[in-house]
């Protein structure tokens, strides 16, 4: 909401973290909470992936992943990088030879599990060649796949568990002077994975990547990562983050998005402030919402916009949006610019003109704000 001023009671304290650079991205120390997804389709596809790449980027991604299961993914990681808008994590699981593969691809980062791809001399080999080609390390613990040694020690997956796991593969970094480092402790289960971020942001200042592993589909895996991440992002815990659904990857990003925004964490895009409707609508909310979402898909500009169904509540919530519709009656209602009273408008030319308002008011916003800069 560009023309309210920030109120102390919504600032969140995050933790003092550590930056490190994924490619031209900061992540930690202060730098903006970036959101990640990850690509869907073969790797070996490679305008498939690059087209999905630029789909998320499109949608706001600042970081994406791909996983490098085999040599002729690795190759195929040179050219996606290439075309990437974005800076690419490589994922790696099990054979050493990949992490090698895909720094030398120009991957700008690694997700590995130190642990899991082989002896010292194997670990070792993979940080050299992350160091050498200038690309960082997540650690990526998950409940899914902890060590035999833990899993004996507490029983079954635990907090504790992932802490320590993490905390292992801290040392195992460390232990080779390699800090450009990330790390996440993920589980499917909301409770178990807040705990183990919890634990793990008072253990390290590393930066920590968030994210409720195998969430579930688009409603269920929304509903688990809005609790699980925006709890932990209210404690001021994440550094960067990947909403994991079983759907379309630039949907991940939009729900990590929405879900930054609700926190005052990010902004990007039109936030639309709207009701659920009842029988009091002067006009139909939910449809008008619908294609409002479309048409202003296209807006970066971070901006507020209210559609209100009727004079309850529309006035009061337009005064705090940069546009506001309130439905009236006899097929019209009142327009709103700057949280004032601006016109009355028909329903019928409503959703064309509020498009033009919000790409106006998105327009004056970018040229205010490069006039400060």
């Amino acid at each position: 909401m560009s023309h309210n001023p920030i109120r102390p009671w919504r600032n969140i304290d995050r933790r003092d973290s550590r930056r490190i650079h994924v490619g031209s991205v900061p992540v930690g120390g202060g730098a903006p909470i970036t959101v990640q997804t990850m690509t869907n389709t073969l790797t070996t596809d490679i305008p498939g992936t690059i087209a999905q790449i630029q789909a998320c980027a499109d949608a706001g991604a600042d970081i994406v992943r791909v996983s490098v299961p085999d040599e002729a993914s690795s190759k195929a990681l040179k050219e996606i990088v290439r075309e990437s808008p974005v800076p690419i994590v490589a994922d790696i699981h099990f054979h050493y030879k990949r992490g090698i593969e895909a720094a030398e691809a120009g991957a700008a980062c690694l997700r590995i599990n130190p642990g899991n791809i082989g002896d010292a001399k194997r670990v070792r080999e993979v940080v050299n060649a992350a160091r050498d080609h200038g690309c960082s390390i997540r650690i990526g613990v998950n409940a899914g796949s902890l060590e035999k040694h833990l899993l004996e020690k507490y029983g079954e997956p635990c907090p504790a568990a992932m802490i320590e796991s993490g905390l292992d593969h801290i040392r195992i970094l460390q232990d080779h002077d390699f800090h450009e480092f990330k790390i996440s402790v993920k589980a499917s289960d909301v409770f178990m994975a807040a705990a183990a971020y919890q634990g793990l942001a008072e253990a390290t200042d590393a930066p920590i990547h968030l994210g409720i592993t195998e969430a579930g589909g688009l409603t269920t895996g929304t509903v688990k990562s809005a609790i699980g991440l925006g709890n932990l992002l209210w404690m001021g815990i994440g550094d960067t983050l990947r909403v994991s659904l079983s759907a379309d990857p630039v949907e991940e990003v939009k729900v990590g998005y929405e879900i930054l925004k609700a926190l005052g964490l990010r902004h990007r895009g039109v936030n639309i402030i709207s009701c659920p409707s009842c029988a009091r609508q002067g006009f139909d909310v939910i449809k008008t919402v619908e294609i409002l979402e479309e048409k202003l898909a296209h807006i970066k500009t971070p901006m507020s916009l209210s559609i209100i169904g009727c004079v309850v509540n529309g006035p009061g919530e337009a005064l705090l949006t940069d546009v506001g519709f309130t439905g009236g009656g006899a097929g019209a209602g009142m327009v709103y610019l700057d949280g004032k009273i601006a016109h009355k408008l028909s329903n019928d030319a409503m959703v064309s003109h509020i498009v033009e308002q919000v790409e106006a008011k998105a327009a004056e916003l970018d040229a205010a704000r490069a006039a400060a800069e």
